[in-house]
């Protein structure tokens, strides 16, 4: 569901041969695997994740890929285990919205770049959008007193526009760019299958999730595959996803 999103964080990047990159919160290898291909065997991608079970992921892929110049390791954004100016280029997709203290995380990501260096990150936009009202706002909608968890809140911290711009110009970024766009986001598959799929890998909401009374879930379930087979074409599910698309330059470091 993520190639879109994946494509569009890499073309925004403008990786060139030779550039060191940095991919946090990697998970299982995107969009670091598609950086390090483009690469064509130059230069080094390090992807890094604070858990370590999808980076044995991430390195299956990228050894099934043939690639050379790309390795993954658990750490936490907040801090890294860095030289100082290393990098030319910081990536994350999706993974922003989540950290504790995103000044200080992104004041991190700084440290590492090269003066000049760029970063690209990719956030969720707001939360009303395909994927999110057929699943999450059908819950809300049907379940009484149901509420939207603070960790689901955060998914959708950088939706309006400026926030995440401001976020890098207080960590000394200059030279920002942030667009918000709508990228495909499909299921190739039945409604079923994505209903399944977002109970079982989209942990932020499980909270409201697992609230849901065992004599409602039945009812629950049947709304949100009518909601979701509005977007289906009898092949796949035809979502879009709007994403925060943002990047900067970080400039010299203070003596």
């Amino acid at each position: 569901m993520g190639r879109h999103m994946t494509e569009a964080i890499v073309a925004e990047a403008k990786v060139e041969p030779g550039m060191r990159v940095l991919d946090v919160a990697c998970g299982t290898g995107e969009p670091g695997i598609s950086l390090a291909t483009l690469l064509k065997g130059t230069g080094l991608v390090a992807g890094i994740d604070v858990s370590s079970q999808p980076l044995q992921m991430a390195a299956k892929r990228a050894r099934e890929r043939g690639l050379c110049n790309i390795g993954f390791q658990q750490a936490d954004v907040h801090h890294l285990p860095l030289a100082e100016g290393c990098f030319d280029r910081v990536t994350c997709r999706l993974g922003v919205m989540f950290f504790a203290d995103v000044p200080f995380a992104l004041s991190e990501m700084r440290r590492v770049l090269k003066p000049g260096g760029r970063i690209t990150l990719l956030a969720w936009g707001p939360m009303h959008q395909p994927y999110f009202e057929s699943t999450i706002d059908v819950i809300l909608r049907t379940v009484p007193g149901s509420a939207l968890p603070a960790s689901g809140q955060q998914m959708f911290r950088f939706g309006e526009p400026g926030i995440l711009a401001n976020a890098l110009a207080h960590a000394g970024f200059s030279s920002i760019e942030q667009q918000l766009s709508v990228v495909p986001w499909s299921w190739p598959g039945t409604p079923e299958e994505v209903w399944e799929y977002f109970q079982e890998v989209t942990v932020p909401f499980r909270p409201l999730i697992d609230a849901i009374p065992g004599n409602q879930r039945t009812m629950v379930s049947a709304e949100v595959l009518a909601s979701i087979r509005r977007y289906y074409d009898g092949g796949q599910v035809n979502f879009t996803a709007t994403i925060c698309l943002v990047s900067a330059s970080a400039g010299p470091r203070a003596a």
